[in-house]
């Protein structure tokens, strides 16, 4: 199950990653690269990981229109 707590850092790692990855990675090496981030913040037990593999996955196309909505804002260097 994904908590409220390891969704919310979730986006944190989202909103700090730059809009140029989110937006040219493709969808595996994006869901790796949020999940290795995610972990440096926290352990994930393997059954976490699968859960926070299959949320991320379902959230691609909303992570892309965020990163294009923060592009379109100029917030695209590092923020």
């Amino acid at each position: 199950m994904v908590t409220a707590k390891m969704m919310q850092q979730l986006w944190a790692v989202i909103e700090s990653t730059q809009v140029n990855t989110l937006l040219q990675f493709d969808d595996a090496a994006l869901i790796q690269l949020l999940l290795q981030q995610l972990k440096a913040k926290q352990g994930l037990d393997p059954q976490t990981d699968n859960t926070l593999n299959t949320y991320i996955k379902s959230k691609l196309p909303l992570i892309r229109d965020t990163a294009e909505g923060r592009l379109s804002l100029g917030q695209g260097g590092n923020h």
